[in-house]
């Protein structure tokens, strides 16, 4: 059992220790903080805290929410870092309590440094966090599918990688190259480096200069004041990644060529060239040699940037990597629409290898989104994919197969309207039914029977 005399031990050990009461006068010191400031102990007690400690901090937490607070003192030769703590008695602010959390600066010295090591990891941890933003979103492990297209790809991948050289990622629209050109950045000796993307068709040709190249102060009027870094100077030492650059202007594809030949750049109005050394990584979706022989696309620049080509295949070519695709969207899809869909029914699978998709797994992925939408259950089932879903217009073999014809047209008739009054009302089952002309029961009953939460 602890006795008062014990108290009066812990409490004349605490370093700087002080209480003031509500009207700021001083109703405790302890001996230690007395010899610290130099006053008289007894002599002190009852007076205002400032005729004591003229400093003090305590007085800014009589008023107000902030319960704790801790700062520096400097004051007559003597240093202190000092918590005070707001005192509340039947949630009434009764007075302040102060004591010292250092008194010396051999002290201060020892935790600041301290603090310095564990500043220093931190500033380690957020500049590497930092690299990793300017890195890549994907990696090569986002590339799905175990098709032997598929294999070959991520082994052209790695070869990539392992070089220098230029790359050109051929493929249709929905084949994933911009997450190809991510792969080839990521697993790459500049992946500590900028992953800079610029899209060849988004600038008309005017700006497309200053975009790729940068400009100097006043080299236009509306210039940004002080200039502007281009994409190859965001990307030195990185990976350029040039999507669609089929779209290039003819007036600038030599100005690249000279880029890749030169390892330099001219700043739009500047005056000296800029070093640089940029991987460049391009994608397109025609065929440029075609392009070349219609005069629409630089020879030279073609040959230049051909060095490493990377033919992407579309999904038609891959079917057999369909189920793997698919319920890795269904697994996204859940976290975002809070569903549990498990398993895929079989009719499904069929129902999809029947398609041509000139949007490729963009494409799917967009299909699979639309059907989960009318999904219930644990298993995506070919009925949630609607006439209307994306794949073109379902066709009669299917509609045959899910029953009869007429009625699956029916039933999705009678669904939409049932969702877009439902919407109309806010979800007011009431109003729905009265506009409807039928009774609320048989409204919940087709909701029921239609799949509509």
């Amino acid at each position: 059992m602890v006795i008062d005399k014990d108290y009066e031990f812990f409490l004349e050990n605490v370093l700087g220790l002080m209480v003031i009461n509500s009207e700021g006068n001083l109703v405790y010191m302890n001996r230690q903080c007395a010899d610290y400031i130099k006053m008289d102990q007894d002599k002190s007690i009852g007076k205002y805290i400032t005729e004591v400690f003229p400093p003090t901090k305590m007085l800014d937490l009589l008023t107000g929410d902030k319960i704790v607070n801790t700062d520096f003192y400097f004051h007559d030769g003597r240093m202190s870092v000092s918590t005070q703590a707001q005192l509340r008695k039947n949630g009434e602010v009764v007075g302040v309590l102060e004591y010292d959390i250092i008194q010396d600066l051999d002290s201060l010295e020892d935790i600041l440094n301290k603090y310095a090591l564990v500043l220093n990891d931190e500033m380690k941890y957020y500049r590497e966090e930092f690299r990793n933003l300017q890195r890549t979103k994907y990696s090569i492990e986002n590339i799905l599918g175990s098709s032997k297209k598929m294999e070959d790809l991520r082994k052209q991948i790695k070869m990539a990688a392992t070089s220098n050289s230029t790359v050109i990622i051929s493929g249709e629209t929905g084949t994933g190259k911009e997450l190809v050109a991510h792969s080839i950045h990521n697993l790459s000796s500049r992946k500590f480096n900028g992953f800079v993307k610029i899209n060849a068709a988004n600038f008309p040709e005017s700006l497309a200069e200053s975009e790729f190249f940068g400009y100097e102060d006043g080299a236009f009027t509306g210039a940004k004041k002080g200039g502007k870094k281009g994409k190859f100077e965001m990307a030195d030492r990185g990976t350029l990644f040039i999507d669609e650059v089929s779209q290039l202007p003819l007036t600038l594809q030599p100005k690249l060529l000279r880029v890749l030949q030169e390892h330099e750049i001219d700043r739009l109005g500047g005056d000296k060239s800029i070093p640089v050394d940029v991987r460049i990584v391009a994608a397109t979706n025609e065929d440029l040699k075609e392009m070349v022989k219609a005069g629409r696309f630089r020879e030279d620049l073609f040959y230049r940037l051909d060095v490493f080509t990377i033919d992407l295949p579309p999904l038609r070519e891959r079917l057999e990597d369909l189920p793997e695709l698919i319920m890795y969207r269904i697994d996204q899809l859940n976290l975002e629409m809070g569903k549990n869909i498990v398993n895929v029914e079989e009719p499904v699978y069929q129902y999809l290898r029947k398609y041509e998709w000139p949007g490729n797994v963009r494409e799917l992925y967009n299909i699979i989104e639309k059907a989960m939408n009318f999904a219930s259950g644990d298993t995506l089932k070919l009925e949630f994919f609607r006439p209307d879903s994306g794949s073109g217009a379902m066709d009669l073999e299917t509609l045959s197969e899910l029953g009869n014809p007429i009625e699956v047209v029916k039933r999705e008739a009678e669904r939409k309207l049932i969702m877009h009054v439902l919407a109309m009302f806010r979800g007011n089952k009431t109003k729905a039914s009265e506009y409807l002309k039928i009774s609320r029961p048989l409204l919940y009953q087709k909701m029921a029977r239609l799949g509509i939460k």
